[in-house]
């Protein structure tokens, strides 16, 4: 619509390139300009398409070429424009209604995705909340008792704006007295009501604790003693009869649903003879000797989260493909979650899906978080930077068509994170097509970054092929010591050893390791619940992209009852498989089939309703195909994070009679919404 209104108009394209040109990185050649004017000759060519592509290889923002139109005076184009920049404007995070205990604070939160610029705006019924600007709201509960409201966020980009849904704050009074201790402040929509308290046992008693709290959806229950999770324990109540002292020590509950996490406070347990009274400081001196001193213990490190985002690039449109990256990015994320990694897996994804990838990555950090990003891929590094190249990435790239990783790095210590760990499985030989220096701002002194390449500077990464399965060679020797409690930079040290062994890379691929760790930090290091809840927006975005569409049962008119089931590949791959569940007697075959699967999607409709999960096209197959029902048609989705509109198809129903040649067909559509990581709309 904005090419209608340019191509031919005086003040048309040409004048948009000169305004836009008075940008030096902007201004195009006359060889550029007259690449343009030709595609008139073309029987769909468009002038100012081309323009705009150039422009936009060139990392032209929206607001810019907002500007450009308004200084033409162009009002028409700026309209259009302006309501493309509304349609933009998506809210990702949603406030949620709440029923709480009079005396504690209440935290709503609302997260929108969208232009630069946002600007946040609460309402409390018709009302402007003061100074409420911020995505999070706080509101003191004591002002609300008996009084009900509803809350809502504006969000706006210039004239622009979107609401996000009402929130209804409903405030009750404490039914005892450790419900509004007050200790546990409010998160979005977990609340904990009844405190567990400290208790002193003789051996042989019944240890006796309880938490209870409020939520939707219900809220789960893991009891922890000495920050490690006690066996069984996954009710409000924790009952122990006939206690030994092997039971006291200080024990805590974690209380979570779907979409949100939120500790109890930590009490003591004590049983029998008090610890310290038995301890080697408080014996005695011997005779004539000094009395013994105990030592106190190095603090132990800890991370208030660990979190991981895991991108493998295979499919490039204009480049070498690679077949590595799903298998390693699939073995890293097993063995990440094994130690209580939120891991976000994602393959195949263009550069705008990669930066807004990073951006949802970057919402999952905060103050003592371990962060960890994986990417295995095509890649280069030009003076000291290292790019990762998206699979939309033209044949002559520059940085201007990749991601710099050193530019995550400083958004990642804009967080306060814990640690900060990089491991980069791709080449690092120079670019010869880019020879601009990328002006990225000095980094935070931390003392938590690491940085574990694959290989070499200015040499490549190589990947073992058996079969249809790869493994990149980083990641053939890492997963074997990823799991050892040790220092991540002794941890990647053995993998350097190990690497080496290796006689067909030798003096081909070696591992580099970068650090200034100064601390023993391990990706075996416990999370240790904060000393206050913390606003839940980060749990729900990871939960967000997490969530599988419910398995659903689907009734024909043929009396035919067909289930549908989902399961995960990755972040961004899906699985849809049906069965025939029942049949009545006369019919003699049946069979569900998918059909009018969204065309955004990567799908090789060769490989969809496949009887067995091997014909699907995923040599990953064996591992997700266990959870999934037998006698199935199985179908792959891809690209997930392509997903515009909610995700509907058609469930066809095949069916003969017995003593007939000919099928017969029904149909039903089906929408599932936006599943995994299509729900953070990515595109």
């Amino acid at each position: 619509r904005l090419c209608e209104l340019l191509d031919n108009a005086g003040r048309g394209w040409r004048k948009l390139a000169e305004v836009a040109g008075l940008e030096k990185r902007f201004k195009c050649s006359t060889e550029e300009l007259e690449m343009c004017s030709l595609k008139v000759l073309e029987p769909r060519g468009s002038p100012t398409q081309c323009l705009l592509q150039l422009l936009a290889e060139r990392n032209c923002s929206l607001k810019y070429l907002l500007g450009c139109l308004e200084r033409m005076g162009h009002t028409q184009a700026c309209q259009l424009l302006t309501t493309a920049v509304q349609d933009m404007i998506h809210i990702t995070v949603q406030p949620e209604s709440q029923v709480v205990t009079e005396g504690t604070r209440v935290s709503l939160t609302c997260w929108a995705a969208g232009p630069p610029g946002l600007v946040y705006q609460w309402f409390c019924g018709k009302r402007e909340v003061p100074g409420a600007t911020a995505p999070e709201l706080v509101i003191e509960t004591a002002t609300l008792l008996g009084q009900p409201e509803w809350y809502i966020c504006r969000v706006s980009c210039g004239a622009t704006f979107a609401f996000s849904r009402w929130a209804h704050i409903q405030v009750e009074r404490s039914g005892s007295p450790e419900s509004g201790s007050g200790y546990c402040p409010s998160m979005a929509g977990l609340q904990i009501v009844r405190q567990p308290q400290p208790c002193r046992l003789a051996e042989g008693d019944t240890l006796a604790l309880e938490c209870r709290a409020l939520g939707n959806p219900p809220p789960q229950y893991q009891w922890f003693r000495n920050r490690c999770p006690v066996e069984g324990a996954q009710a409000p109540r924790l009952q122990v009869k006939l206690v030994t002292t092997a039971e006291r020590g200080s024990y805590s509950c974690r209380v979570f649903n779907l979409f949100h996490e939120v500790w109890s406070r930590e009490v003591d347990v004590e049983i029998g003879e008090s610890p310290a009274q038995s301890s080697p400081a408080q014996l005695p001196a011997p005779s004539g000797g000094l009395a013994l001193s105990s030592v106190p213990p190095p603090p132990v490190p800890a991370a208030t989260d660990k979190v991981a985002l895991l991108i493998g690039n295979m499919h490039y449109l204009h480049h070498k493909q690679l077949k590595a990256p799903m298998v390693d990015v699939h073995a890293l994320s097993t063995l990440l979650r094994q130690l209580d990694f939120k891991v976000v897996s994602l393959l195949d994804l263009r550069k705008a899906e990669m930066q807004m990838a990073v951006n949802e990555f970057l919402l999952l950090l905060g103050k003592g978080v371990y962060g960890l990003l994986y990417y295995a891929g095509h890649g280069y590094e030009n003076f000291g930077n290292s790019f990762m190249v998206p699979i939309d990435a033209p044949s002559s790239y520059t940085s201007a068509h990749c991601l710099c990783v050193q530019q995550v790095l400083q958004s990642m210590q804009q967080r306060h994170t814990g640690l900060n760990i990089f491991l980069l499985d791709m080449c690092r030989k120079r670019n010869l097509n880019d020879d601009v220096i990328p002006q990225v701002e000095a980094l935070q002194v931390t003392a938590n970054i690491v940085f574990g390449y694959a290989t070499c500077a200015d040499a490549e990464a190589y990947e073992l092929s058996q079969g249809e399965l790869s493994n990149g060679i980083f990641v053939t020797f890492l997963k074997r010591w990823l799991l050892e409690d040790e220092k991540i930079t002794v941890l990647l040290d053995k993998v350097a050893e190990d690497m080496g062994t290796l006689e067909i890379t030798r003096g081909r691929q070696a591992l580099e390791l970068r650090s200034n760790l100064s601390e023993r930090r391990a990706l075996t290091d416990p999370i240790l619940p904060p000393g206050r809840d913390e606003s839940s927006a980060r749990n729900l975005q990871w939960a967000k992209a997490h969530v599988l569409p419910q398995s659903q049962h689907l009734r024909f008119d043929c009396g035919a009852t067909v289930q549908l089931g989902f399961a995960a590949e990755f972040s961004n791959i899906m699985i849809i498989y049906t069965r025939v569940l029942g049949t009545p007697r006369d019919i003699a075959k049946c069979e569900a089939k998918l059909t009018d699967i969204p065309q955004e999607l990567d799908v090789d409709l060769k490989c969809t309703n496949k009887e067995s999960p091997e014909e699907v096209g995923s040599p990953l197959a064996a591992t997700w195909s266990l959870g999934c029902a037998s006698c199935c048609l199985y179908s792959r989705l891809c690209g997930l994070q392509k997903l515009r509109q909610e995700l509907a198809f058609t469930v066809c129903l095949q069916y003969r009679y017995h003593g007939m040649d000919d099928f017969m067909e029904e149909r039903q559509k089906v929408n599932v919404g936006k599943p995994l990581i299509a729900k953070l709309n990515l595109q």
